[in-house]
């Protein structure tokens, strides 16, 4: 059929490290807040100083899951324990939480920071709900 395509790295093995290392933050936070947003199709969890300005994010998306699967609290979990490995770097150990939506990925980010460590001070949940509603059905007529 042909000639088989041989490809040969270059550069050195440890250059992966060293953009890994340098994506880091370099300033310490102590206390932060991580915002939970869960719902049925994704679960996206942001982590944040006491001021609101984001330090780190991630979804369920984004670390590979496809599908149906990315509402899953096990998806939820990983992307949890990643921001945790993030925040313990960063040299937070308080937290404040911050739950929106009603996605079954809600308690497993939770648990994954609980199983980490980390103080949770308070857990609030911020669910839209309607005050009305949709519009009731017309009556039938027989």
């Amino acid at each position: 059929m042909g000639k088989k395509r041989i490809i040969k790295k270059t550069g050195s093995e440890g250059e992966g490290q060293k953009r890994s290392s340098s994506r880091t933050t370099k300033r310490k936070i102590d206390h932060g807040i991580l915002h939970i947003n869960a719902s049925y199709n994704n679960t996206s969890v942001n982590l944040s100083d006491q001021e609101g300005k984001v330090v780190a994010w991630s979804s369920s998306g984004s670390l590979g899951f496809k599908g149906s699967k990315k509402g899953t609290p096990f998806a939820a979990g990983k992307v949890g324990e990643l921001l945790a490995d993030k925040a313990s770097t960063m040299g937070m150990k308080e937290i404040d939480i911050v739950v929106k939506g009603i996605g079954a990925g809600r308690e497993a980010a939770i648990r994954s920071f609980i199983a980490k460590g980390f103080v949770i001070n308070r857990i609030q949940d911020k669910t839209p709900v309607p005050f009305n509603g949709p519009k009731a059905p017309k009556p039938r007529r027989v």
